[in-house]
This record gives C-alpha cells, structure tokens and sequence, in this order.
C-alpha cells in the first residue's frame, strides 16, 4: 500500500518541478491528484479532507510564495503534514525492568498486525533483545505459518 501511495506521490511532484510559479490551478490540481491517492490507499475521508486543507492553507501561504522552487516546497509541505497526520515524532519501546517485556499488537483483520510483529522482532534482534513471538491468532489457519516465514 505504501509503495503504491509513494509511487502516486512521485509522479505527482514529477508534474510540478518543471514549473516555475505555481498558480491557485496548480495547488488545486496537486491537491485533488493527492486526495484521489489517499482515497485509493484506503485512507479515511476525514483525514484526507484536514491533510488536504492543511496542504492547501500552506501551499498558498507566503512561504511557498517567496520560496526559490516552489514545487519543492510544496513537496516539503506534504511531507511534513504526512509526518504529522501519522503521528509526529516516534516514541521509543520503554522496555521493562524484569524481562520480558510484552508488547501486544491489536487491530482489524488484514491491517497488518503478523508483517509488523514479524518486522519489529528482526529490528529488536538486531538491537541486540531476543524477541519472541506467540502467534495467538486460534481464527486464522495460516497464522503460526505466516509468522515461522516472518
């Protein structure tokens, strides 16, 4: 999903460098090729609608306005208003004092949660822990599967 959503963003920053000032058309135009890519990667119309209006409030402010390349500030705008619509600065894992330390994955069904715990094991084993994981998903046939390939 995520390289599906990267790639229609590169392709839609693609369109913008050759310009030299971007016109009111040109925001709105970007900004209604990014809310179709958003909308396709399955991403809450709520959170589109205030991303949007956020980009666009910023797009049309004066720092794109007197900035060298606008179509890189506009990509500076996205980038820094998805870093803050997925939650800002990371947290670091607070380990606990008597090992081990449980960390419990919850969510809908396909959201991710086995990729992730599979993901977040390797990166714990190469910071030197030693996780391991429990494949607690009795309703799903292929779950201890899928996590013995993770």
């Amino acid at each position: 999903m995520f390289d599906t959503l990267s790639d229609r963003l590169s392709g839609i920053f693609t369109k913008l460098r050759g310009k030299g000032r971007l016109t009111d058309a040109d925001i709105d135009a970007t900004a209604r090729e990014i809310r179709l890519a958003l909308l396709e990667a399955d991403v809450a119309l709520p959170v589109v609608k205030g991303f949007i209006a956020n980009v666009k409030e910023r797009a049309r402010g004066a720092e794109v306005s007197q900035a060298l390349n606008p179509a890189q500030q506009i990509v500076k705008i996205v980038n820094e208003e998805l870093i803050n619509v997925l939650g800002g600065e990371g947290r670091r894992l607070q380990f606990a004092k008597q090992p081990p330390t449980v960390i419990m994955l919850a969510g809908l069904q396909g959201s991710g949660k086995t990729t992730l715990a599979g993901k977040l094991a390797r990166w714990l084993k190469a910071q030197g822990h030693q996780p391991l994981l429990v494949a607690a998903d009795l309703q799903r046939p292929n779950a201890v599967g899928q996590l013995q390939v993770l």
